[in-house]
């Protein structure tokens, strides 16, 4: 056998889009394409069953009103394995560990603009499983995971070369691999960075009294504590979510501390409306940081999700945004008829 027919793809897949990153921004945006009859093709290195986590974690997402949109669009929202905890009222107050908040507070309450609820608390593993489960019956999209990507971009098309010996041809990529998108590097996009020297501590903890599907947003001197609901369960019937956002020094500290002085410590910064609080599952931490690109795409390329922009948990709205580009870039891909990679459409986005 000669060294070029060694080198020949094992099979060849045309599709009009391929995106790199199965996470749940690269996902939904396979399956709300696909679900349309785009054909599509998503590749992660890591394999996807593995991300459906047995066991509680502690990580959850809150979902905004828009979001759920697009996970309806998608096929995604009713396969959710259980049901999401649903945000109906919000509560903002301001103070310090341990001391009471303070007197001055905002408080919001969806019933009073018409809506449901603001948001909904959807379990990382949930989101996965629905995700894997949606991509799986899609007739028009083409899952390679795990698989290695090296990706050629031109002004006529694209060509990804997979680990697998398997080649796809696409007339668009788009880089959903989060904030160090190699993808975005190989492009050239620069980014614009700041670290708020903090770390943010992620998990969940059971209450001893129901949270009434309200969220809390309390703000202390070295960062923002957030509280969120999430749905009973049999084995939690009161649980929350936090996010934790606190100076790195203090946040190391905290994280060394068996589960007992942890809830003590939750609760100094989270009050006592809903009782005493014990940790469950694991306890995340990941240091806290903003980026931007300083653009979004190049030659047959779009960034969407991390590897276009990352904020401040505050307000959890990080996968939110995300989940907007995947409305603006399906909404163009979709409703134009075009080359999905022509350089008009992508100035659109």
């Amino acid at each position: 056998m000669t060294e070029r027919a060694q080198t020949l793809p094992s099979t060849v897949t045309e599709v009009a889009v391929c995106i790199i990153g199965a996470g749940p921004v690269g996902a939904t945006l396979a399956a709300r394409l696909a679900s349309a009859g785009l054909p599509t093709a998503v590749v992660d290195h890591a394999a996807l069953p593995p991300m459906e986590l047995p066991e509680f974690d502690g990580r959850a997402y809150a979902i905004a009103l828009s979001s759920r949109r697009l996970l309806d669009a998608a096929g995604v929202w009713d396969l959710l394995p259980w049901a999401p905890g649903p945000i109906t009222r919000i509560r903002c107050t301001d103070g310090a560990p341990g001391e009471a908040a303070s007197s001055l507070r905002l408080h919001f309450d969806a019933a009073e603009t018409g809506t449901e609820a603001f948001g909904w608390m959807v379990e990382a593993r949930a989101l996965r499983m629905a995700l894997n489960a949606r991509m799986q019956s899609l007739a028009h999209l083409t899952v390679r995971a795990p698989a290695k990507a090296e990706v050629t971009r031109t002004a006529e098309g694209a060509e990804i070369r997979l680990s697998t010996g398997e080649l796809i041809r696409a007339r668009l990529v788009v880089a959903a691999e989060g904030r160090r998108s190699r993808l975005r590097e190989q492009a050239g996009i620069g980014i614009a960075t700041h670290d708020y020297g903090q770390l943010g501590l992620v998990g969940a903890i059971a209450h001893e009294l129901p949270h009434g599907m309200m969220a809390l947003e309390h703000f202390l001197p070295h960062g923002p504590f957030a509280q969120l609901p999430l749905a009973p369960t049999p084995e939690h019937p009161n649980a929350s979510a936090i996010v934790w956002s606190e100076k790195r020094g203090i946040a190391e500290r905290m994280l060394a501390l068996p589960d007992e002085e942890y809830g003590q410590e939750i609760q100094r910064r989270m009050g006592d409306h809903l009782g005493k609080v014990t940790p469950i599952g694991r306890r995340w931490s990941y240091p806290l940081s903003a980026m931007h690109a300083l653009r979004y795409t190049d030659t047959r390329l779009a960034l969407i999700g991390d590897a276009a922009h990352g904020i401040h948990p505050i307000a959890g709205q990080g996968l939110n945004l995300g989940f907007r580009d995947v409305s603006a870039l399906a909404e163009l891909l979709l409703g134009s008829g075009a080359d999905p990679g022509a350089p008009e459409l992508l100035a659109q986005y």
